[in-house]
């Protein structure tokens, strides 16, 4: 079995513009069990130093001097060396459409100012999940190795996410698209056993992409996670009412979709 990393191997950078607020969340993090943590204060230096030295978190202020924590996690999704380091937001920032960049970007976790020890510590394992191979579904004797999984969603950054997560969890064999008219096209010549998709996408999204593959796909009955970033309820609603196995928000939460296999797998 791969060894597996614990909060104890996580070098971990914060990047705070407030001195004090630096040091608050330092000391939040070493109760919740990380030690090896550096602090910075802007993005372009956060940048610099995860250039210079490896580093396996990093958990940001939002707003910060030179740019936003927003920002800053789209430059390191668009470097290839830094394109996999777990990212947490911590931020008093609430709107919608300042968060969405950094769900879609593949984030382990978006806390709020001040959060609780159970917030953080639920951010803190959905990056062990995602650094970690989990092969409890192999112990069980479900081998997801010949699952077959499309991953929908107009963002790069987010597909890339969710397929590093399913691949810790066994996954090999991956169908993706970038929308869900592209999605349909692809499952008219392709056979899948589950689909995960987005919400909001150009061109067709996810629920006219269930509603197709409810009413006119030859696969019907695939079971459909949807994960998402939408906040409409009755939109939801709406597409809870069409089929899906599950809804996860965004970030993308490995925990949720472990249990989901698990149902599915065990029939239940």
């Amino acid at each position: 079995m791969t060894r597996q990393i614990s909060l104890l191997d996580l070098t971990t950078l914060v990047v705070e513009p407030s001195a004090m607020q630096g040091k608050m969340l330092g000391a939040e993090l070493a109760k919740a069990g990380i030690v090896q943590v550096s602090t910075v204060r802007s993005g372009g230096e956060a940048l610099a130093y995860l250039r210079d030295k490896p580093t396996s978190l990093v958990v940001s202020a939002f707003h910060l001097s030179d740019m936003t924590g927003a920002d800053l996690i789209g430059a390191m999704r668009a470097d290839e060396a830094l394109a996999a380091v777990p990212f947490i937001l911590v931020s008093s920032e609430n709107r919608h459409q300042q968060l969405d960049p950094v769900r879609q970007s593949g984030s382990s976790g978006i806390l709020p100012k001040p959060f609780s020890q159970a917030q953080l510590g639920a951010a803190l394992r959905a990056v062990l999940d995602f650094l970690n191979v989990d092969d409890s579904f192999d112990e069980a004797g479900f081998h997801l190795d010949g699952l077959r999984v499309m991953v929908v969603d107009d963002s790069p950054m987010a597909r890339k996410f969710m397929r590093q997560v399913l691949s810790n969890l066994g996954v090999k064999h991956f169908l993706e698209a970038e929308n869900g008219r592209k999605a349909a096209e692809l499952l008219s010549d392709n056979i899948v056993d589950l689909v995960v998709t987005d919400y909001n996408m150009p061109e067709m999204d996810g629920q006219a992409l269930i509603r197709f593959i409810r009413t006119q796909s030859w696969q019907k009955d695939v079971p459909v996670l949807m994960v998402t970033s939408e906040n409409d309820q009755s939109r939801l609603a709406a597409v809870e009412e069409l089929g899906v196995v599950g809804m996860c928000d965004k970030p993308f939460e490995p925990n949720a979709v472990r249990a989901l296999l698990g149902r599915l797998l065990g029939g239940n």
